[in-house]
């Protein structure tokens, strides 16, 4: 029955693990990032509706600005979590921080005045009406 092995240059143990030591790749563990703001817009004839997941986060870390078509919804990210063992002791404890930003622009001015806007769940539903008023007008030419 054939056998199969592995050759390695260096078998001797102490050398063999010191050298593996040196050669293992490097490992860095980066920072959780802010959670992503994941949007669902609808429209009809008189408003937008938008759906925005933002899981984690207290309603008063959120910020919503209109400005003409453009819509702009922020949040900021900070919680605690610890576990405690039987003692009281902590054995284990996380930080987050962060900062979340999401930009659209519509495809028309909204009513400022009369923006909705809810947050249960983890989910912020928003209210634009458009604005009222003829927009863009065909011209004739003479």
């Amino acid at each position: 029955m054939n056998e199969h092995r592995t050759l390695t240059p260096f078998a001797v143990s102490s050398i063999d693990d010191a050298f593996r030591s040196l050669i293992r790749p490097w490992r860095f563990e980066l920072p959780e990032v802010a959670p992503r703001i994941r949007i669902d817009l609808m429209e009809d004839d008189a408003r937008y509706a938008v759906k925005a997941e933002i899981p984690g986060v207290n309603k008063d870390d959120i910020e919503v600005r209109v400005d003409g078509g453009t819509v702009t919804i922020s949040a900021e990210v900070k919680s605690d979590h610890t576990e405690k063992g039987n003692g009281g002791r902590v054995l284990h404890q996380e930080r987050e921080q962060g900062y979340a930003s999401r930009t659209f622009t519509l495809g028309c001015p909204v009513d400022e005045t009369g923006v909705q806007a809810s947050y249960k769940d983890g989910i912020l539903a928003l209210t634009l009406p458009k604005k009222t008023g003829k927009g863009s007008q065909r011209i004739a030419i003479a």
